[in-house]
C-alpha cells in the first residue's frame, strides 16, 4: 500500500443516532420502484406498461440516446403504475412484487476468463450498467467508451454514513470477482480508497490508497482528485462499493440480486441499526414502527444530511442510497434564537460554547435559518473543500454561465457531494449542490 494521503481541509459533522453494528433482515416487499429522477441526464423510455409482467432483472425503461443501457426490475411481478409528474416526465415505475414471477438468466462465469465485452455486454442486458457512473459530470458513461480508470472508495466519511466493513462482512470474495470484471473493463487500474486497518486492503488487482483526515475524505472524487486528477478529454468511471456486490453477484449466480443492506439512523430513530431489504424499497418499509415519536414532525432523508433527499414514507428509496436519515424538522419556534450560549448547537466557525466539548455528538433539525442571502466573500468554503480548486471562483463562473471559467477552475472534478460541505457552511444560503448540476448540464449541452 502507498503511503497515507492525509487531508487536512475538511469538517465532521456529529450526529446523535449513529447505526449500531447489527443487521435486521426485512420481509420482502409489497412493491419496489426505480426512478428515472435518480440518474442526472437522463431520458427515459419505458419498456412496459401498467399490467405487464416481468421477472427480476427484467427491463422497465431504456436510455432514448443509449437503448442498450437498461433499467431493470430489482424483484418480479406485475407493472403496478407509472407515476408521472409536469409535461409527463416519468417520475417512478412501480412493480408490484409476486414471489413467484422468477428472475431472468443471465451468464455465469469467472470474470477473469471472459473479455471486456462479454463483461460488458452481462452489465447492460441485466441493468447493472446503471452502477457505473463517470467522471467529469456525475453520470452514466456511454458504453462505447473506456475509461482512463476505476476508483472505489470502500469508506464513507458523510454523516451517520454506513460502515462499509461491517456492510460486507463475509462477502469479500463476490466483492473481488466485482472488481476482476470492472479491472476488465479499463485499459489502466481500478483504484480503491481505503482507511485504517481496512478488510479492503486484502482485495487483488487493484492499487490501493489509504486516506485519513474529515469529511469529505471518503468520496470518491476527492480521492480521484489526489490520486489522478480529471482533466478535459479524459474520462474515469466510479462505482460504490455495494454496487461492485451487486456486479460479483452476477457473474457468481448468473442472475441479478438486488439485495441491500441500510443504515437506518439519526436522533429520530428507536434504535438505530442496519436493514436488508432490495433497492428500490419503499421508505415505510424500513421505518414503519422504528421512529421515536410516530406524531412528531420528523424529515426523512433517502441518503445522508448533506446530500440526500427529502422523501415520504409512501415513497421509495434513492437507487444509490445505503442510508436512511431521520432527523427533526425543526420548524419549532426558537427561544432567543443565535443570542443563546449554543452549548448544543454544532458550528462550523465554532463561534458557540459548543466548541468547548470537540467530541460531542448534536441532535441537530433540518431549519435552515434564513434563505439565500448577499453572496458575501469569505475563505469558509476553502476551509472545508480538499480539493485544489477555488470554489468561490467557480460558484462564480457558474451563476455567471462563463463555459471556459468553469472549466478553469475545475468543474470537471466535482459533483454534488463534493461541494456539499460548501453549502452546509454558507453564510449567504447559496444553493451550490443545485447550481453546480445547472453548470454541470451546460457543459454537456455546451461541450458534450
Amino acid at each position: 500500500m502507498s503511503e497515507v494521503i492525509k487531508l487536512r481541509k475538511g469538517l465532521n459533522i456529529k450526529l446523535k443516532g449513529g447505526a449500531e453494528k447489527a443487521l435486521e433482515k426485512l420481509p420482502v416487499p409489497a412493491t419496489v420502484a426505480l426512478k428515472p429522477t435518480d440518474f442526472p441526464g437522463l431520458t427515459p423510455k419505458l419498456s412496459v406498461k401498467p399490467g405487464h409482467k416481468v421477472k427480476a432483472g427484467d427491463a422497465l425503461f431504456y436510455d432514448k440516446y443509449h437503448p442498450e443501457i437498461l433499467y431493470t426490475a430489482p424483484l418480479g411481478g406485475e407493472v403496478k403504475s407509472v407515476n408521472r409528474g409536469e409535461r409527463r416526465k416519468i417520475l417512478e415505475v412501480v412493480v408490484e412484487v409476486d414471489k413467484d414471477a422468477g428472475e431472468a438468466a443471465f451468464k455465469k462465469g469467472d470474470p477473469k476468463k471472459l473479455s471486456a465485452d462479454e463483461i460488458k455486454e452481462q452489465l447492460l442486458k441485466s441493468g447493472l450498467w446503471p452502477f457505473i457512473r463517470q467522471r467529469p459530470y456525475g453520470i452514466i458513461p456511454s458504453p462505447d467508451k473506456k475509461p482512463r480508470a476505476i476508483f472505489v472508495s470502500t469508506f464513507d466519511t458523510a454523516p451517520l454514513a454506513a460502515d462499509n466493513s461491517f456492510v460486507l462482512e463475509n462477502q469479500m470474495e463476490t466483492f473481488q470477482k466485482g472488481i476482476d470484471a470492472l479491472s476488465k473493463l479499463t485499459e489502466g487500474d481500478v483504484h480503491l480508497g481505503v482507511n485504517g486497518d481496512s478488510p479492503f486492503a486484502g482485495v487483488k488487482n487493484v492499487k490501493t490508497h489509504q486516506f485519513s483526515g474529515p469529511h469529505p475524505a471518503g468520496n470518491v472524487g476527492v480521492q480521484i482528485h489526489h490520486v489522478s486528477p480529471v482533466i478535459r478529454g479524459e474520462v474515469v468511471w466510479t462505482v460504490n462499493v455495494q454496487d461492485v456486490l451487486f456486479i460479483g453477484r452476477l457473474f457468481e449466480n448468473g442472475k441479478v440480486d438486488f439485495t441491500r443492506v441500510f443504515a437506518l439512523a439519526g436522533s429520530e430513530v428507536e434504535k438505530p441499526k442496519y436493514y436488508q431489504t432490495v433497492l428500490g424499497a419503499p421508505v415505510a418499509s424500513v421505518t414503519d414502527g422504528r421512529l421515536k415519536k410516530a406524531d412528531y414532525k420528523q424529515r426523512i432523508i433517502s441518503g445522508n444530511v448533506l446530500t440526500g433527499t427529502r422523501v415520504k414514507p409512501q415513497n421509495y428509496l434513492g437507487f444509490y442510497d445505503t442510508l436512511v436519515s431521520i432527523i427533526p424538522e425543526g420548524d419549532e419556534y426558537e427561544l432567543l434564537g443565535w443570542a443563546t450560549p449554543g452549548v448544543d448547537k454544532f458550528s462550523a466557525s465554532k463561534t458557540f460554547l459548543s466548541k468547548l466539548f470537540p467530541k460531542k455528538e448534536y441532535e441537530l433539525n433540518a431549519n435552515l435559518h434564513g434563505g439565500e442571502r448577499a453572496f458575501v466573500l469569505t475563505d469558509q468554503y476553502d476551509k472545508v473543500m480538499p480539493m485544489d480548486i477555488l470554489p468561490v471562483f467557480l460558484m462564480k463562473a457558474i451563476m455567471a454561465n462563463d463555459i471556459d471559467k468553469m472549466e478553469q477552475l475545475g468543474i470537471y472534478e466535482v459533483i454534488e457531494e463534493d461541494v456539499a460541505l460548501c453549502e452546509f457552511v454558507c453564510t449567504s444560503k447559496i444553493k451550490w449542490q443545485d447550481n453546480l448540476r445547472n453548470g454541470i448540464n451546460t457543459m454537456i449541452k455546451e461541450l458534450g
